[in-house]
């Protein structure tokens, strides 16, 4: 799989062009804890990006598990496709974007820097902006909030690990997390001087095993993506027998293979 690191600015551009048809509903938070800091000092974002890869395949995922890596300079890298499920937490990987921050963040671990911090804060503003998403516990998640075993929700209870870490922004547990990092998104979201998100009509999930994604409402138009079975995607419009699914593109599936869910 090829990479990208972005700075900041040349993040928030290529995400203002992505194209996403799969239902976001939630960002993860993950911090790496190992590669951290040091193995940043001494590599650089694509090496620890590919052995990365390399080791979440040995584990048999598909592909690296996360959408999004930060770094201690505050770049980001690309990862899974954006249209393609994360593996990141169990629970809450059907509609989510996966993030890890590179370093360790348990207390006694990387004491991150401001350029980091501030890329963290912003990128989750931006992820939210991109997907519609109101700030709050349940749209921007930590690992340390679901069970491993049960993928249950259990806010730090059960057998949990402390990702993104216990003095990630003052804490891993869901107090921790709408004392001290909550209001850093919302008011970076505040301060975005970006259009306000298009609202869409309803949510709906695909019922056929394989769904072409065409550039019009048109069975001569080009294939621009497929979607699988039970992929959750936001309808925007309707126009004889087609779902427009993406608020910016020209991105049509066929009605009826497509059942809404709200």
């Amino acid at each position: 799989m090829s990479y990208q690191i972005f700075t900041l600015v040349e993040f928030e551009r290529w995400l203002a062009g992505q194209k996403v048809s799969r239902l976001i509903k939630l960002i993860q938070n993950h911090h790496t804890w190992k590669p951290n800091y040091k193995s940043f000092a001494i590599s650089d974002g694509l090496s620890l990006l590919k052995s990365m890869e390399n080791a979440h395949l040995e584990r048999g995922f598909s592909a690296i598990a996360q959408q999004f890596t930060t770094f201690p300079d505050g770049t980001i890298g690309t990862g899974r496709p954006l249209d393609m499920m994360p593996a990141g937490i169990k629970g809450a990987n059907r509609n989510g974007i996966c993030m890890e921050h590179v370093g360790n963040f348990d207390t006694g671990g990387d004491q991150m820097n401001q350029t980091h911090r501030n890329t963290i804060i912003k990128l989750n503003a931006l992820l939210c902006r991109k997907f519609s998403l109101v700030p709050s516990d349940t749209t921007i998640v930590y690992h340390h909030w679901y069970d491993l075993n049960t993928g249950e929700r259990t806010k730090g209870a059960g057998t949990t690990k402390t990702c993104p870490g216990t003095n990630f922004f003052g804490g891993n547990t869901v107090g921790d997390f709408q004392r001290n990092f909550l209001p850093l998104v919302v008011d970076q979201i505040k301060n975005q001087d970006t259009a306000e998100p298009v609202s869409f009509k309803f949510a709906a999930q695909v019922t056929a095993e394989k769904l072409n994604v065409r550039n019009a409402n048109s069975l001569n138009a080009p294939i621009v993506a497929k979607l699988t079975k039970g992929t959750e995607v936001r309808v925007f419009g309707e126009n004889d027998g087609w779902y427009a699914i993406n608020a910016s593109y020209s991105r049509w599936v066929k009605k009826e293979y497509v059942k809404p869910t709200s």
